[in-house]
């Protein structure tokens, strides 16, 4: 608690949101985008402080982190409203099995060897786990995801699997030129709609961080996933 100012985290979570309500209407962006906190590193005490702000959807980065952190977390209902838990990071599929049960949404899936793990716990768990395809919009050797080229084409594969449903795309596009990558996703989304695909609703796109989260309300993100912005810089080991 030392480290951390609730005060603090109260003004910046306002102050976000009311960036993003401008940023919605000056774009006409009417997707109402809902604003995540990305909780790596933050002690559950500090992370359960958002639901008293109405914030009931949290991003994870690590599932170690998370294994030791989700007992502490109050995720009982709150106004109506149950909190809502997403995994963000990379996912190894040998890693899926301690999450399958009670995470809400894996927006980091850039592989059908990773989505057949899923549909196959998911399944074996008598649940249907809503996804995202990761794309890496900036071809960077450094970011997980697939490539733009074959972000279809995985869809597509996805679509008739019975233990996930596709719901979008995520991307971190590289730290400079936002609007150029941001404008990429939004085509790529876009195009993936279109298309129809049964079983593919495409209804969010996840993009826009800390740095850039208005940038990305303006090119239609659904989802921004704010940690530093809410809690504060802190240090990642």
């Amino acid at each position: 608690m030392d480290n951390y100012c609730p005060e603090t985290i109260r003004e910046n979570i306002r102050v976000i949101r009311e960036n993003i309500a401008e940023a919605c209407e000056k774009y006409g962006n009417e997707k109402n985008t809902e604003l995540m906190a990305v909780t790596k590193t933050v002690p559950p005490e500090i992370v359960n402080l958002v639901f008293g702000e109405g914030l009931y959807l949290l991003g994870e980065n690590r599932v170690q982190e998370y294994l030791g952190k989700r007992e502490s977390y109050d995720l009982k209902e709150h106004d109506g409203i149950v909190p809502q838990v997403h995994f963000i990071g990379n996912l190894q599929t040998n890693k899926v099995k301690y999450i399958i049960d009670d995470i809400d949404m894996i927006q980091s899936v850039d592989s059908l060897k990773l989505a057949q793990e899923i549909n196959r716990l998911a399944s074996a768990h008598n649940k249907i786990m809503d996804v995202l395809c990761e794309v890496n919009i900036g071809g960077e050797d450094t970011k997980g995801g697939i490539t733009p080229a074959d972000t279809i084409s995985l869809i597509e594969q996805l679509a008739p699997v019975e233990g996930i449903r596709v719901r979008g795309l995520m991307t971190i596009p590289p730290p400079v030129d936002s609007d150029v990558y941001f404008g990429r996703m939004a085509e790529l989304f876009n195009k993936i709609k279109d298309r129809n695909i049964e079983g593919v609703s495409m209804d969010v796109l996840s993009m826009g961080m800390t740095h850039d989260y208005v940038n990305a309300v303006k090119f239609g993100s659904t989802v921004v996933r704010v940690g530093t912005g809410i809690f504060g810089r802190r240090t990642y080991i």
